[in-house]
């Protein structure tokens, strides 16, 4: 997998090879657990990471509390957008996330990946960016 340095190099190639996608998995670690517990703040943020990347929402979340055992439960959130669909989960036992935005529409992965950890609180994160030829 290559790595990239800006937003920008992502893009280009996306246009060089004139990718369908781009998918960016996004894993938070140590968010801050009143923001992840909120179902009303899981919906405040996929309405302002949608309008950061210019996404068009498609209908409404759905936002579910769920899990058979202690460690993977928490809400589990689902946003269809016009060119594909943000993902999330927020594991309550360890206070993780993990993100998934993938889009035929072109975003900044780097962007969205840093207002992610922001909005969560989050203590680190890691990302990967995938270009889907």
């Amino acid at each position: 997998m290559m790595e990239y340095a800006t937003d920008q190099e992502i893009l280009d190639e996306c246009a060089e090879i004139g990718a369908w996608g781009l998918c960016t998995s996004i894993d938070l670690r140590r968010c801050d657990p009143k923001i992840i517990r909120d179902r009303d703040r899981l919906h405040q943020f996929i309405i302002e990471v949608c309008d950061l990347i210019e996404m068009k929402r498609f209908g409404e979340p759905q936002i579910i509390h769920f899990g058979p055992t202690d460690r993977v439960a928490g809400y589990s959130l689902t946003q269809l957008i016009e060119t594909s669909c943000i993902t999330a989960h927020f594991a309550n036992e360890t206070d993780n996330a993990y993100i998934d935005i993938f889009s035929c529409k072109m975003y900044q992965p780097m962007v969205a990946a840093r207002f992610c950890k922001q909005f969560f609180g989050a203590e680190d994160m890691e990302y990967t960016v995938i270009i889907r030829p």
